[in-house]
């Protein structure tokens, strides 16, 4: 469970097993866990999470601050890259990750959700030798109706919802963000809203400084929603009340770039809120604390990376460095040609195990 949903449970409920106490949408051992639980063997049983855990203390002046980075990811609609695309039937999509980002300083806590998923209609991509396979969608006469059930599950888990989808505007992936965008038509509404950001059009494989661009077009959405606040005294003083969801083809290395952007400006906000930064300060203000943060993300990138796609997250070096290296781009090169060779000659094989331990197909 994230800090706002642990709080908001209250004392009673680490009374409970400690499986009772996990999220079920995240508890990767839960097909595995239910023989134990028919067998009330509670005290044996430890909840597993796939995901991340990255953390670091640092001081800034003469406060000690803490901060965690978690990723949680969701077991709905699990698998490997080119085997696992958009959305099953029920409105659960691929690679949905939640990302947690935890500060901790003099008593106080603070957290910040942000999710990422693959397009929520049915769409695949199957394996068939070529670099780039083509895109099809499935049902799209269903798409509406898959989509509106994703999203109505986002918004009674976080409330308000801003898609930001960062796909081209142009060939097969044009066309997957043109249904996106139809679809949305539907069900924008205030609580849920739909934006496009063309992120290798203004961007290109080197200028992620533009991302600033999208941040102004969110601003707004970020501080009305805010994030997670609790005193020394655990008295809740603030509350995230929406979350962005952010999404590229692979919801793997744009989308790392863009919510590692997104979680720099809200932790700026949150130490100015509990007194560590003054009004003009920034993270960039000092050295050695911005340096271990973008560390903080680049690892927690290609930890979800490795875990769907079998490589580290490509354009890792600008999150990690503040910019692109030459180093950084034939490491990008190098990581594509084994994610060829994953998703056409190994990816398949892994596919069939994890469905077997989460009891997708039972023997």
């Amino acid at each position: 469970f994230s800090s706002q949903r642990l709080h908001d449970l209250g004392a009673e409920s680490k009374s409970l097993p400690l499986w009772r106490q996990a999220e079920p949408r995240f508890l990767w051992n839960n097909y595995m866990l239910e023989v134990l639980i028919d067998n009330k063997l509670d005290q044996f049983l430890l909840p597993v999470i796939q995901g991340s855990f990255n953390s670091f203390e640092t001081a800034i002046g003469k406060d000690i601050v803490d901060i965690t980075l978690i990723a949680r990811r969701c077991t709905r609609r699990n698998g490997t890259r080119m085997w696992r695309r958009g959305a099953d039937a029920d409105g659960y999509v691929a690679n949905f990750v939640e990302t947690e980002q935890i500060v901790q300083m003099n008593g106080y806590t603070s957290s910040f959700v942000q999710v990422r998923g693959s397009m929520p209609f049915m769409w695949e991509q199957i394996v068939d030798l070529t670099y780039k396979p083509k895109f099809e969608i499935v049902q799209p006469e269903e798409a509406t109706r898959i989509a509106e059930r994703h999203f109505l599950d986002l918004r009674k888990k976080y409330g308000s919802v801003l898609a930001v989808d960062l796909v081209n505007k142009h060939g097969g992936e044009g066309r997957l963000s043109e249904k996106f965008a139809s679809v949305m038509q539907h069900i924008t509404g205030d609580e849920i809203r739909y934006l496009h950001f063309d992120f290798h059009r203004i961007c290109g494989h080197v200028h992620f400084e533009r991302l600033s661009i999208l941040y102004e077009q969110i601003e707004g959405f970020l501080e009305q929603n805010g994030y997670f606040l609790v005193n020394e005294k655990g008295d809740k003083m603030k509350e995230q009340l929406g979350v962005v969801r952010t999404n590229c083809i692979d919801c793997l290395d744009r989308t790392n770039v863009t919510q590692s952007m997104i979680g720099r400006k809200m932790l700026e906000l949150q130490l100015k809120r509990i007194g560590v930064f003054g009004a003009e300060e920034t993270i960039s203000s000092h050295l050695n604390f911005d340096e271990r943060y973008k560390i903080l993300w680049a690892n927690h990138g290609d930890d979800v990376s490795i875990q769907y796609s079998g490589t580290p997250a490509l354009k890792g070096d600008f999150v990690r460095y503040g910019h692109r290296t030459t180093q950084g781009v034939l490491k990008d090169g190098w990581s594509s040609l084994v994610r060829y060779y994953l998703n056409n000659f190994a990816d398949g094989t892994k596919q069939d195990a994890i469905d077997l331990l989460q009891g997708h197909y039972i023997v």
